[in-house]
């Protein structure tokens, strides 16, 4: 037998693997939405494609499903469509688009197709997934409460995306941590800036109680606020050194 013949096959990644090189977010994050991500990025493999297509995903489901919650915000309100119809749509295309902005990273690290174009593409798509998301709880909270102070709205959207540029910094060299435990009682205290958990729970309360979605959009302020705060300090404080 000619010795070629003999050769075995590459071997094909597999969810383990793709897991593996997840880059966390978070207790939820890492429980539930990385591991759906890896499903994600395993099929992406199979069928060829590249992490720039999984972004692009992100940002599609993500957009439409924020759509559709702010189109539906003024009749979830007035009574004339179900909230848990819209609860629901929202827990399945913001879960499933977070999902598949995880897989896009493990797709690039492990079959070696990132690129420094995809990983704009990636940031770019978050962002504009992120605006969308914003929308679609503030289009709510006006809904339910007309006369919510616009100061609140828009502190609210300047403020979420503390939590995308804090992750985009950490990304880098310069990277640090406030707080490095890892414990797991650490671990929940921080679920109030893990994405997948926030959008859980923003989606949840959009589903049984719309109306405390001004309570969501007030706790996150503070927790947001208070971060971009505590950040700064602590940035301020290590460069002093």
């Amino acid at each position: 037998m000619n010795s070629a013949s003999t050769l075995a096959e590459p071997t094909r990644p597999s969810v383990a693997d793709f897991y593996r090189v997840n880059r966390g977010g978070g207790l939820f994050s890492e429980s539930v939405s990385q591991r759906l991500g890896a499903m994600f990025a395993l099929v992406a493999q199979r069928l060829g494609l590249r992490p720039t297509a999984l972004s692009i995903g992100n940002l599609v489901l993500g957009l439409a499903t924020s759509v559709t919650v702010v189109a539906l915000a003024d009749r979830v309100a007035a009574g004339d469509v179900p909230a848990w119809v819209v609860g629901l749509v929202a827990l399945v295309g913001w879960q499933v688009a977070y999902a598949l902005d995880c897989a896009d990273g493990q797709l690039a690290r492990v079959t070696g197709t990132g690129s420094a174009a995809g990983a704009r593409v990636d940031v770019l798509c978050d962002v504009a997934a992120q605006i969308a998301l914003v929308a679609a709880l503030a289009a709510t909270v006006v809904a339910q409460h007309p006369g919510v102070p616009t100061w609140l709205m828009v502190t609210f959207a300047g403020t979420w995306m503390v939590n995308l540029v804090t992750s985009v910094m950490q990304s880098g060299p310069n990277a640090a941590s406030m707080v490095t435990s890892t414990s797991l009682p650490v671990r929940l205290v921080k679920l109030v800036r893990d994405y997948g958990a926030v959008i859980f729970v923003a989606a949840l309360v959009l589903m049984v109680a719309p109306a405390l979605t001004l309570w969501v959009v007030l706790a996150f302020t503070i927790v947001n606020g208070g971060f971009l705060l505590a950040s700064i300090a602590f940035s301020a404080r290590a460069s002093l050194r």
